[in-house]
C-alpha cells in the first residue's frame, strides 16, 4: 500500500490530494498486471476505468484504414491514460498495448467522480491530458506523407523506366513530327544530289535512311511498351487510392449515423420524460370526485 501511495503523489492528477487522501484513494484501487505483448484494452471495448503506469511501458496507438500504426505515446511509470472515454462515455478511441511487462492502477468512474468533487481542480489536469494528445495526434496527423498515386510511382522508378518515360511523352510532340520531317527532309534532298556541297551517301531507295528508321522505331516501340506498362501499375495504384478514400468516406457517414442516432435516442428519451412529467401534472391538478 505505500508504494501506491508513493505513486499516486507521482501523478499530476492526484496531486492536490493530501496523504490521508492518496491512503484512502490507495485502498480503491485495483491492481492489473499484463505481459509484453497483450493489450490493456482494444479500441472499441467500453471506456471504465483510467490506468496509473506503475512499472513497465504501455504503447497507445491507433492503425488507419490503410494499415498503418500510428503511435500517440508511450506511458511510463507515473502517467496515466484511458481518461477519454471514461468521462464522455464513448468506446476506446485508440489500443493500449504493454511494450513490458507492465503493472498499473485502475482508478475506475466512481474513484474520479469522487476525486473531482473533493478537488474539481484535478479536472484540469485530465482535461489538460487529454488537450496534449490531441495536439500529439494532429501533429502526427499533420506530418504524415500523404503521396498521390503519381508520388508514390515516381519513388519506385529506375533509369530506364525514367528514360522510357521520357521518350515515350517527348515522342507524342509535334516537336518530334517535325524534327523528323527535317531530317527527311535534308537526307532525301543530300542523297537526290539537290545539295551539291555534300556527297550523296544513301542513293534512292535510301536503304540506309529505311535501315535507321526501322530500328529507331523497334527500339521507340520498346520503350513505349515498357512506359505503357507503367501507366497500368499506376492506375491499380490510383484504384487503391480510390478505394482507401471510399472505405473513409464510409466510415466517416457510418460515424454520422451513430450520432445521428444517439441524438435522436437522446431527444426521444427527453420527450418520454417531459411527456409523463405532464401526465402526472394532469393527475394531481384534476379535481376530484363529486361528494
Amino acid at each position: 500500500m505505500p508504494a501506491d501511495v508513493a505513486l499516486l503523489k507521482e501523478v499530476p492528477l492526484f496531486a492536490a490530494l493530501d496523504d490521508e487522501e492518496r491512503a484512502l484513494l490507495a485502498t480503491q484501487l485495483e491492481e492489473v498486471r499484463v505481459d509484453a505483448g497483450h493489450k490493456v484494452f482494444s479500441r472499441g471495448d467500453p471506456g471504465g476505468a483510467i490506468y496509473i503506469i506503475s512499472s513497465g511501458e504501455v504503447q497507445l496507438s491507433v492503425e488507419d484504414t490503410t494499415g498503418h500504426l500510428i503511435v500517440f505515446e508511450t506511458a511510463r511509470r507515473g502517467d496515466f491514460f484511458g481518461e477519454l472515454s471514461l468521462l464522455d462515455g464513448d468506446p476506446r478511441s485508440a489500443d493500449a498495448r504493454a511494450i513490458q511487462d507492465t503493472c498499473a492502477l485502475k482508478v475506475d468512474r466512481g474513484d474520479l467522480e469522487q476525486l473531482f468533487r473533493r478537488h474539481p481542480s484535478s479536472a484540469m489536469d485530465v482535461l489538460t491530458a487529454i488537450g496534449r494528445r490531441l495536439r500529439e495526434a494532429d501533429q502526427l496527423l499533420r506530418t504524415r506523407p500523404t503521396l498521390s498515386p503519381n508520388q508514390t510511382v515516381e519513388e519506385r522508378l529506375t533509369t530506364i523506366q525514367r528514360l522510357a518515360d521520357g521518350l515515350s511523352a517527348f515522342s507524342g510532340t509535334f516537336t518530334f513530327l517535325l524534327l523528323h520531317a527535317v531530317w527527311f527532309a535534308v537526307w532525301m534532298a543530300i542523297n537526290l544530289g539537290w545539295v551539291r556541297i555534300v556527297h550523296p551517301f544513301d542513293p534512292f531507295p535510301f536503304g540506309l535512311l529505311t535501315m535507321v528508321v526501322s530500328l529507331e522505331a523497334i527500339f521507340l516501340s520498346c520503350f513505349v511498351l515498357i512506359s505503357q506498362s507503367r501507366q497500368a501499375a499506376k492506375d491499380r495504384i490510383r484504384s487503391d487510392v480510390e478505394y482507401d478514400a471510399n472505405i473513409r468516406a464510409g466510415m466517416e457517414v457510418t460515424h454520422l449515423h451513430t450520432k445521428v442516432d444517439h441524438l435522436y435516442e437522446q431527444t426521444m428519451a427527453r420527450l418520454a420524460a417531459l411527456e409523463r412529467g405532464a401526465q402526472d401534472g394532469r393527475r394531481l391538478g384534476s379535481p376530484g370526485p363529486p361528494v
